[in-house]
């Protein structure tokens, strides 16, 4: 039930959030962007609504997989912690149980995540031209290089599948993988935030002589659960997205550590948090989906079956 619910919510989830999400990745790898409403005009300009869901279709097919994923497994871990630990695996767990559940289902999405995410954030980023400013060393160098004079190329990568082929034909599987350092550490802490935090505000929403909060409680907890999961997960969102986009044109980072301290150096701290307005912004309207149906799918099933 938890993998079938799961599904459906993930779906929900990133067909209400995949423009913010478009927006908040270029922000995070083009250093020319000055701000969300700067990122939204020129993405508009340049490149109409159609823009916005660049590389929509590959993660509407595996989000399902990815999210069925994270809630079976945040389940299924939660039940053996409990059996093992209470002898029930229907027993109240502890804090601790639901922490260490939600950072294992962050743990395995990374192994699905990836190379959907190397494909997204290429497709999302192919579009931009990355130009040294006059600001001095502490301008980005392209990642680019420019075309030359009188020439339009068409884009790299004419989709999700084309994607995918080229960057594990030119990088090997090391390629589809790019990133997935900084998407452990994002992944990890932040699912363990995210059902942690979910759990204790439906305990606190849930009304005296109830086992459950209403809708209204469900969509504010998932939708808080949601911001505070991104709040941890930027730094590493940040990082990630770059070393995923550091593929198209000459190579800038070594590795994740260099990724981190080259971008510090380059931008200052503040670039680790990068898009968190947006992600926030995004995160509470798609997670208060992702809980309200994940739960509804499960409430439907469990009628359907008694």
């Amino acid at each position: 039930m938890d993998f079938v619910a799961g599904a459906i919510g993930g779906v929900c989830g990133v067909a209400v959030g995949y423009p913010l999400d478009t927006v908040k990745v270029k922000i995070q790898t083009e250093p020319k962007y000055r701000g969300i409403g700067h990122c939204v005009w020129d993405t508009y300009r340049r490149e109409r609504l159609r823009g916005f869901y660049r590389g929509l279709s590959l993660p509407v097919c595996t989000v399902s997989l990815i999210s069925s994923v994270s809630f079976g497994t945040y389940r299924h871990c939660l039940a053996h912690i409990c059996r093992f630990r209470y002898g029930s695996p229907d027993a109240k767990p502890a804090k601790t149980d639901i922490t260490l559940s939600g950072f294992a289902s962050g743990v395995v999405r990374v192994f699905l995540t990836s190379p959907t995410e190397v494909a997204k954030v290429r497709l999302q980023t192919q579009t931009q031209q990355w130009r040294p400013s006059a600001s001095g060393p502490s301008a980005a160098p392209p990642m680019c290089p420019a075309p030359p004079a009188g020439s339009v190329p068409g884009p790299k990568y004419r989709g999700p599948l084309h994607c995918l082929a080229t960057v594990a034909r030119e990088e090997g599987l090391r390629g589809l993988y790019k990133g997935s350092s900084a998407l452990l550490f994002r992944d990890g802490h932040s699912f363990a935030t995210y059902f942690l935090s979910y759990t204790i505000l439906c305990e606190q929403l849930t009304p005296a002589g109830h086992s459950q909060p209403d809708v209204l409680g469900v969509l504010l907890a998932g939708g808080c659960a949601g911001v505070l999961a991104w709040a941890v997960a930027t730094p590493m969102d940040v990082i990630k997205s770059r070393l995923q986009a550091d593929g198209q044109g000459q190579r800038r980072y070594r590795g994740l550590l260099h990724c981190v301290v080259t971008s510090v150096r380059e931008e200052g701290p503040r670039v680790l948090f990068k898009g968190l307005t947006l992600n926030c912004c995004r995160a509470f309207p798609v997670n208060m989906v992702v809980f309200v149906t994940y739960e509804a799918v499960l409430r439907l099933i469990r009628g359907l079956s008694t």
